[in-house]
């Protein structure tokens, strides 16, 4: 049987010298805010070089693995190991100076998340799991809610980067759950939004159009901590929701 755990030690390692860049460059004047596609979706100095960090390690101690992450061309993706990289999840709050971003960090064998890691070094908040050894928070094991009233749930969720382009852009489904929860967030991050669902601080989370690497440890972290994780959209990239299994049918009821 392979121990995975034989690459977690590396990959909070990795996490952790990531976050040393984001706090280098948090709230300066050195950020050099680009846009890719479009005004919502940029990238900074800090992304760039957490990324060059964390690819240069695994280059080097495992070179035969392959390597999907945002910022640059995959490498070698269809190998049977495969790291799965956000070097910097939550640009946009980072760039404004606020708090909740984080470095995501995924390995994938045969395409399956085996080891997740969500890092948000500001906050000094470490979420891991490894598969089938459940979810840990700073170093604790944690739990999704248990709740099973949507009225007395407090969910997350988040706009699509096309949001001006593309009329499946969140707003009706926005629409249909904020009359039926305690409340609505939009925290910015959605590798720690699914880690706040593992760890039952939120009750539930969706959100349309993301990226493998946004979700790729999130999701894994979720689930090893019990929560129900689904697609809601089969043609819109990552549409995903999660959330404690008490409310996740009703959830998906007013998301699909």
């Amino acid at each position: 049987m392979i121990d995975y755990n034989s690459y977690l030690d590396d990959a909070i390692a990795m996490a952790r010298a990531a976050g040393d860049i984001h706090l280098d460059f948090f709230r300066s004047s050195r950020l050099n805010v680009e846009t890719k596609l479009n005004d919502s979706d940029i990238v900074t100095i800090a992304d760039k070089e957490s990324e060059k960090l964390i690819t240069s390690v695994i280059t080097e101690k495992y070179p035969d693995h392959g390597i999907i992450t945002e910022e640059s061309a995959p490498l070698h993706e269809d190998r049977e190991w495969r790291w799965v990289i956000d070097p910097l999840d939550g640009t946009t709050n980072f760039s404004q100076g606020l708090p909740n971003f984080c470095v995501s960090i995924a390995l994938e064998h045969d395409g399956e998340a085996v080891v997740g890691v969500v890092y948000a070094p500001y906050l000094g908040e470490l979420f891991h799991a490894v598969k089938g050894e459940g979810a840990f928070f700073n170093g604790k094991k944690i739990y999704c809610a248990s709740k099973t009233k949507l009225s007395e749930s407090v969910v997350a969720t988040g706009m699509p980067f096309d949001k001006l382009d593309n009329r499946d852009n969140n707003l009706r489904e926005i629409c249909n759950v904020a009359p039926k929860v305690r409340g609505i967030r939009r925290l910015g991050s959605a590798a720690l939004d699914l880690s706040y669902v593992a760890a039952g601080y939120l009750d539930g989370y969706w959100e349309l159009n993301l990226k493998r690497w946004d979700v790729a440890a999130g999701m894994l972290i979720a689930r090893e901590a019990g929560a129900t994780v689904v697609s809601i959209r089969e043609n819109r990239n990552f549409s995903i929701m999660a959330a404690s299994n008490g409310i996740a049918d009703q959830m998906v009821s007013l998301l699909k």
